[in-house]
């Protein structure tokens, strides 16, 4: 119920994001967008509760509402979110993500993460890009936005389970950002 639910929610903050983005100013602005559901798929990937499977699954589903709404290749957020979860996974016992630098730090990481690892998977694809400079210029910028924007994101995503938590310690305790 609880990955359903940022599921959902980061879906519609992607809607709303990407309708909002578009009626920015400048093209540099525009091309800025942050990415929501990265944070979101690394969000349930240091959250997860017991088994990664869950967390995984709502990533890639995710992922996949992604790609209907931002005209991405079918399967490449999908699979970029999943491995975004894994790797937020393998890294949640040595990182606490608490405090705003840090949060924007983690958030900056998961962006480039996200960049790097879609461009690699679009080189060995060979689906049709940019060149590399206009590539890199692009991540860069997302990789800004999104380090800005995150601390935003996860203070909703613990909110979010902070409303799930069956008693009041675990209630506190998803408001400062420990792990369940």
């Amino acid at each position: 119920m609880r990955t359903g639910t940022l599921v959902i929610v980061a879906y519609l903050a992607c809607v709303v994001v990407a309708t909002v983005w578009l009626r920015l100013p400048t093209s540099i602005i525009r091309d800025s967008v942050p990415d929501v559901g990265a944070l979101t798929a690394a969000y349930l990937g240091l959250t997860a509760r017991g088994h990664v499977a869950p967390a995984v699954g709502g990533s890639v589903v995710l992922g996949y509402l992604v790609d209907l709404i931002s005209g991405t290749p079918p399967g490449l957020a999908a699979l970029v979110l999943g491995l975004v979860c894994l790797i937020a996974r393998a890294a949640q016992q040595r990182l606490m993500v608490r405090g705003t630098a840090m949060t924007m730090g983690f958030s900056a990481f998961v962006a480039l993460l996200v960049g790097v690892v879609s461009l690699a998977v679009r080189m060995v694809y060979g689906v049709p890009r940019a060149g590399l400079v206009v590539d890199l210029q692009h991540i860069a910028l997302v990789t800004l936005a999104t380090a800005i924007t995150g601390p935003l994101v996860w203070r909703g995503c613990r909110r979010i389970d902070a409303a799930f938590a069956r008693t009041h310690r675990e209630r506190d305790a998803a408001l400062e950002g420990l792990a369940p």
